[in-house]
């Protein structure tokens, strides 16, 4: 399957490219954006994390034939911070993250990240750990799974949709992924579920949760930010609410001074902002880019530069 990089020349102009700059890309993924950052680093280097060996074989192979001014990290990116000192990193001009799934990640059915093909349920961004979405299914309780759905699906039926999950698993263990697509359509009758399509979000929930992304997040960013040159940038992609409005969050707090203070004559260094916001809105992806490529239209890109 083609995968194509989401708002690829936004994302370019977005980190402002420069030939000896230092760049971060957090989510290598197939290496659609690294690419093109490598290309423009004739005198760099680029450091690219990811979990996923599948991707980082493929990546590699890419990277290699544009220039050796890269380094792959095996790494989820909530290590970010510690890797980089490792490697004897100190400020860098500019982090990406894009916080999407790879088109080769969804069709590879083996993965059991899609709820439109049979699969074990998995869901694993790096195949090293051992817990996975079928562990949830199977051993998470009813109150446990009503939390997670409600929390990471914003699902309103998904007190029924946990109590049809403990239900179904006291006969048999659940296994696949549209063996669970099935127990949610019975949960929420099909009128529902052919016009709400629970099955979508409660798939992110689970996916959220083994991967533990959110709290991951939450940990990385705020790194990144402390490890940005002054003029250095961030641009993080996400593709939903919980996401956004954690980057949202934290990129609030990085660009204001606390409240407490602002009346204060001379603000004490340690309160003032860290970065500024190049755009108030998210950008969205162009029409264009929505004609050949639809799993971008829940894209939001936000982008901050260090002060």
């Amino acid at each position: 399957m083609k995968h194509f990089s989401v708002m690829l020349s936004e994302v370019i102009d977005g980190l402002n490219i420069k030939d000896d700059g230092i760049y971060v890309d957090a989510t290598l993924g197939y290496a659609g954006h690294s690419k093109e950052i490598l290309k423009r680093i004739k005198r760099g280097r680029l450091y690219a994390f990811d979990a996923d060996s599948e991707a980082i074989h493929y990546s590699h192979h890419k990277l290699s034939e544009i220039s050796p001014n890269f380094k792959i990290i095996h790494s989820n990116f909530a290590h970010l911070d510690e890797v980089l000192a490792e490697e004897k990193v100190g400020l860098v001009d500019g982090i990406l993250f894009d916080l999407g799934l790879s088109s080769p990640e969804i069709a590879d059915t083996s993965r059991g990240f899609s709820f439109m093909n049979d699969a074990i349920l998995d869901m694993r961004m790096d195949k090293r750990n051992q817990f996975t979405a079928q562990d949830i299914v199977n051993t998470y309780s009813k109150a446990d799974l009503t939390s997670l759905f409600y929390k990471y699906a914003e699902e309103p039926r998904s007190k029924e949709i946990a109590s049809a999950i403990t239900s179904y698993r006291q006969k048999k263990e659940i296994t696949k992924t549209l063996e669970l697509v099935e127990i949610i359509q019975k949960a929420v009758g099909a009128n529902y579920f052919y016009h709400n399509h629970p099955e979508r979000v409660i798939f992110q929930a689970l996916r959220i949760e083994v991967n533990d992304e959110l709290e991951v997040l939450k940990k990385a960013l705020p790194a990144a930010i402390k490890r940005l040159k002054k003029g250095g940038r961030i641009c993080v992609i996400t593709f939903h609410s919980l996401e956004d409005r954690i980057v949202k969050q934290i990129f609030k707090k990085y660009s204001e001074v606390p409240e407490m203070i602002k009346g204060l004559p001379e603000i004490p260094e340690e309160y003032k902002p860290l970065i500024k916001l190049i755009n108030k809105k998210p950008i969205t992806p162009s029409a264009e880019e929505l004609k050949i490529n639809s799993r971008s239209k829940s894209a939001k890109l936000r982008i901050v530069e260090r002060i």
